[in-house]
């Protein structure tokens, strides 16, 4: 429901951001410090080398740092619908870069404004304002964040009964206790489901 009101509702580059949040469970800083040199359309990856820094939410005194961990470097495999996201919005991008030339901050960020400070990097308050916003319009739980969908797609991943040393490597973590345990509590209530299941098996024999 989410992702269909970011679809409709959602202002620019809103839907890509959050389809890219929601399907790879990358952090935001992230994903708004991602380039076009980071994706490859042919093997459909995304390269996680950096992250956004900028305590001050001030546009143009951001900082691109190394990620959390030796391990937060990695590739992450996006299904096609992300992909044709992406390529949309390149089209969308390449004519407005070409628009206005010089004027355009052209250092290759995907997540890049389109209105002032053209080019500039997206802040990441603007990604939790814009959520919040969705949030309300879909009538869902205003305390979720950008990393709740961090959280949802371990747990979906879980369901899907991926190993939970695929998921931390997919999440570039080496040791994180929320993962753990959420991967726990989705996989416990599956062995439940199981074992209810047999039950039910066993008593229609009788």
């Amino acid at each position: 429901m989410f992702l269909e009101t970011a679809k409709q509702h959602g202002l620019e580059h809103d839907y890509l951001a959050f389809l890219i949040l929601a399907y790879t469970g990358i952090r935001v800083g992230e994903l708004v410090a991602l380039k076009w040199r980071d994706i490859d359309f042919i093997n459909q990856t995304i390269s996680i080398t950096k992250t956004y820094y900028n305590p001050n939410n001030n546009t143009v005194e951001y900082q691109l740092v190394p990620p959390k961990t030796r391990k937060s470097r990695r590739k992450v495999v996006i299904d096609e619908e992300a992909i044709q996201a992406l390529k949309d919005h390149k089209d969308v991008q390449n004519q407005v870069t070409k628009r206005l030339g010089d004027d355009y901050y052209n250092k290759d960020f995907i997540f890049a404004k389109m209105e002032r400070q053209f080019g500039y990097p997206i802040v990441i308050k603007n990604v939790r304002d814009r959520m919040k916003r969705l949030l309300t319009i879909a009538d869902l739980n205003e305390e979720l964040t950008p990393h709740s969908l961090r959280h949802t797609h371990t747990s979906l991943l879980a369901e899907a009964r991926v190993s939970l040393e695929q998921i931390m490597d997919r999440l570039g973590h080496t040791d994180d206790q929320i993962t753990k345990n959420v991967y726990l509590h989705v996989t416990q209530e599956m062995k439940k489901e199981a074992s209810q299941k047999f039950t039910e098996l066993m008593r229609s024999l009788r």
